[in-house]
């Protein structure tokens, strides 16, 4: 038994060492002279890792906070000075009361819990969304984090949460239709320039790169009038499996793309 154990143990120690080979050859190759300013993720896939190991999905998500902070890591010391992470979308409201409430309470205790840390780092921290059906003490704990944080320059991490791309585009659509009316704004003066005003993103800038987990090749409601331009990357890497390793060859990826904005 105790052999047995032995052997795990050195197996576990020299994948890991080969993990941490292959991640510093990966940090090598790329050019730091095109690292993405902004880089979003749909962190999908917390549910099927779960069922895979015969865990309850909460489970999945627990194990996929861990990943939020390789990759948070990682993108800091790369100096990506925006990172946006879809944690929870309007559409998951609908799931099991059991997982939503699972969920809320990771989101509550990661604010609560990390806040100090982000803050010591320059992290500066944004929550969009539509909050009406969010509980009164997330949406004081987010405002509360956001004021903390407010001036920190170093890095901007975005956290979407209870988001739709498509509400977020109908409510400036209703806002900037209202500012119309009350007479602050002429029909014939909107741009798109204007237009993204009134969008929850206005003070950051369009993503450069997409990365979404777990094999599914959409968007799924993420960001839909930012992503005009963003380069997108899909992995079949699990969200709690995903690692280092795996957000710096979506990197290098995108560095072998050439963008030209529908330019030639």
């Amino acid at each position: 038994m105790m052999d047995k154990l032995k052997f795990t143990i050195k197996l576990s120690s020299l994948l890991s060492n080969f993990s941490n080979l292959q991640t510093k050859l990966l940090i090598n190759r790329l050019d730091r002279n095109n690292i993405p300013n902004h880089i979003a993720i749909v962190m999908d896939g917390n549910g099927r890792w779960a069922k895979k190991r015969g865990l309850p999905r909460i489970k999945g998500h627990i194990e996929g906070t861990k990943s939020i902070k390789r990759v948070l890591e990682i993108a800091y010391d790369l100096n990506i000075k925006y990172l946006t992470l879809f944690a929870f979308s309007q559409e998951n409201w609908d799931r099991p009361k059991q997982e939503v409430d699972g969920i809320l309470k990771i989101i509550r205790k990661s604010l609560q819990n990390e806040i100090n840390q982000l803050n010591e780092k320059g992290i500066r921290v944004y929550v969009i969304g539509n909050f009406k059906r969010v509980p009164d003490d997330i949406k004081n704990t987010i405002k509360n984090v956001q004021k903390i944080t407010k001036n920190n320059k170093k890095m901007n991490l975005c956290i979407a949460f209870s988001y739709g791309g498509r509400e977020e585009i109908t409510q400036a659509a209703k806002n900037l239709a209202k500012d119309v009316m009350e007479g602050k704004m002429k029909i014939l003066d909107i741009e798109e320039s204007i237009f993204r005003n009134y969008l929850y993103t206005k003070d950051i800038p369009d993503p450069d790169l997409l990365i979404r987990t777990s094999g599914e090749i959409r968007i799924s409601n993420f960001l839909l009038w930012q992503m005009a331009y963003t380069e997108f990357v899909f992995t079949p890497v699990l969200w709690p499996d995903f690692n280092e390793y795996h957000f710096l060859k979506a990197i290098l990826e995108y560095q072998e793309r050439e963008r030209r904005f529908g330019l030639v």
